[in-house]
């Protein structure tokens, strides 16, 4: 659920504070625990390092991002691949045809 619009976004107060009057490069890295926090058109150009729970992500806002939050951009779950036989198969194909790929453009330029 949406916070309520007669509430407003929920801005950081400190984090705005950390980047009031400097640069993005005099700024530096930021780091960031509050991972609900909106991101507003100040923000856009800073880095910062959003806490995903074990380590800090970096995330550089766009103006595609703001009205975002933070946190959005920093994933807490990692991906494990799908694996198995089929897998397997299907990867020792693609390196085969890396191979090939790679024999065939030197054989290619050795002429």
């Amino acid at each position: 659920m949406a916070r309520s619009s007669k509430k407003g976004p929920y801005i950081y107060d400190r984090l705005l504070k950390k980047i009031a009057g400097k640069g993005p490069k005099e700024a530096g890295k930021i780091k960031v625990w509050k991972r609900a926090a909106t991101i507003t058109p100040e923000m856009v150009g800073y880095t910062f390092l959003v806490h995903n729970g074990k380590s800090f992500i970096e995330v550089v806002p766009t103006e595609e991002m703001v009205g975002h939050r933070l946190g959005e951009f920093a994933p807490t779950t990692k991906f494990v691949r799908h694996g198995g036989k089929m897998q397997k198969e299907l990867e020792q194909r693609k390196r085969q045809a890396e191979i090939e790929a790679a024999k065939a453009a030197k054989a290619a330029s050795g002429k």
